[in-house]
């Protein structure tokens, strides 16, 4: 076989060995070192089998993403979610928006909407997001007389928005794979972001004015709170997380800090913040440096075993092959990125979005130039289109994670049902997005300066 066909099986056992069930990280630095030994190996390589390439590669792959300043700010992050997710805030603050919202049809799906964006803001986790809203939001949402598949929608489209917006850690590992600049990325996915929440919340609105009978409006006595008392829960629970999200991204976006010091910052936030409402116990800060350190070194090594796994791919000339092929049709820009989008949404039914992030999406980066594309833009495009997946039957998991803590009488065909339109608000989204690029690149290049 020639270094090429040996590449193409390479990637082709890799797919396989996910389909059946094995681990992914150390499945990418076993096939990374088992096919790395055959493309590396020395001419004497009998007289001395261990004498081989592919063993110093992986330690200075390892070495190399362990030193990574970019990937320091992925800990801190998770940390600062951790802390808010098991200090009770997140309730606090649904039920100052829920009061606060009364007058606007849909009021407590429009609470729980924007209680998920700033939540997912903070946590950037699908499953953490989608988990505690369903049991926080899903459950209120019925007891009010809500339509099961609207309450189920919203805490599903919800829960996904924190891949998105800002701080996101899908655009720290996307920069750290891309080589674009974290502080761009979040600048440019800041309108796209909002943007897609806003429709979210029009659309919520609408259907609630449309048919009141989906989104009942609660009794006056439940909302019969008088001004003072509304402010003063306004100001003790939306007002402290909305400012150490603010001071996190301002200190970005105006360059008083990098990522990794303002990460640091959120985290040092958080747990204060968690003290100053006497939520902060032992066991909650235990299990939240546990769950950071988990998902942490889950993120490593992804990386340690996709950067031997595509070091050794790319040394057997399997991104030639795929560059050539993928030249070789000819291809405008807009079916080049829709053929990529769909490979990447079709990848999302049994990956997660750090696995195709870190895995398949360096791919296609290659291939950007040819086509005139701006990574930056690709970049936010991919944040959009990794929702979708989440949203898709049948490996729709955001509908899962909220079925796994559902009552018992919620169907998942019902959550199914209630995800279909927010599916059709991204990919309207989407549209919007590629027909007025400036959305992405206008915010960057105002505050830094065009590239």
């Amino acid at each position: 076989m020639t270094d090429p066909q040996v590449a193409m099986l390479m990637m082709g056992s890799f797919v396989a060995s996910i389909l059946l069930g094995f681990p992914i990280c150390f499945t990418l630095v076993a096939m990374g070192v088992g096919f790395g030994y055959y493309a590396y190996a020395p001419a004497n390589w009998m007289e001395n089998p261990l004498q081989n390439t592919i063993f110093d590669l992986l330690v200075n792959q390892t070495y190399s993403v362990m030193t990574n300043d970019v990937l320091v700010a992925v800990p801190l992050f998770l940390f600062m979610g951790y802390i808010v997710e098991r200090a009770n805030i997140v309730e606090r603050l649904f039920f100052s928006l829920n009061i606060a919202a009364r007058f606007v049809p849909g009021a407590m799906a429009v609470a729980a909407l924007v209680t998920c964006a700033l939540f997912a803001t903070a946590v950037g986790i699908v499953g953490a997001v989608v988990t505690l809203m369903g049991l926080l939001a899903f459950p209120a949402l019925l007891k009010a007389g809500y339509d099961e598949k609207l309450a189920a929608g919203v805490v599903c489209a919800g829960g996904c928005l924190g891949i998105l917006i800002p701080p996101s850690i899908l655009l720290i590992v996307y920069g750290a794979i891309s080589g674009v600049s974290v502080v761009r990325l979040y600048a440019g996915a800041l309108i796209p972001g909002f943007m897609l929440a806003g429709l979210y919340i029009l659309y919520v609105i609408m259907r609630a004015a449309l048919n009141p009978k989906l989104a009942p409006k609660p009794p006056k006595e439940q909302t019969d709170i008088p001004f003072s008392e509304l402010m003063k829960m306004l100001l003790t629970s939306v007002i402290p997380l909305t400012l150490l999200i603010l001071s996190v991204l301002g200190s970005i976006l105006f360059g008083l800090a990098t990522p990794s010091e303002a990460a640091a910052i959120g985290a040092l936030g958080s747990i204060l913040l968690a003290l100053s409402y006497r939520e902060l116990t032992w066991k909650r800060l235990r299990d939240s440096v546990y769950l950071t350190t988990r998902t942490s070194a889950m993120v490593c090594w992804l990386f340690v075993g996709s950067w031997t796994f595509s070091s050794v791919f790319s040394y057997l000339g399997g991104h030639s092959v795929v560059e050539h092929f993928v030249l070789g049709l000819n291809l405008p820009p807009v079916l080049f990125l829709i053929l990529a989008q769909v490979i990447i949404f079709l990848l999302g039914w049994p990956l997660e979005w750090s696995e195709i992030i870190i895995i398949f999406v360096p791919i296609f980066l290659p291939l950007l130039p040819a086509f005139g594309i701006d990574p930056l833009f690709f970049g936010i495009l991919v944040a959009f289109n990794l929702q979708t997946s989440f949203l898709t039957p049948p490996m729709a998991m955001s509908c899962y994670y909220l079925k796994g803590i559902a009552p018992p009488h919620i169907q998942l065909t019902t959550i199914f049902k209630g995800s279909l339109p927010y599916l059709a608000l991204i990919l309207i989204a989407m549209t919007m997005l590629y027909n007025f690029q400036f959305m992405t690149t206008w915010l960057p290049d105002l505050v830094y300066g065009a590239h």
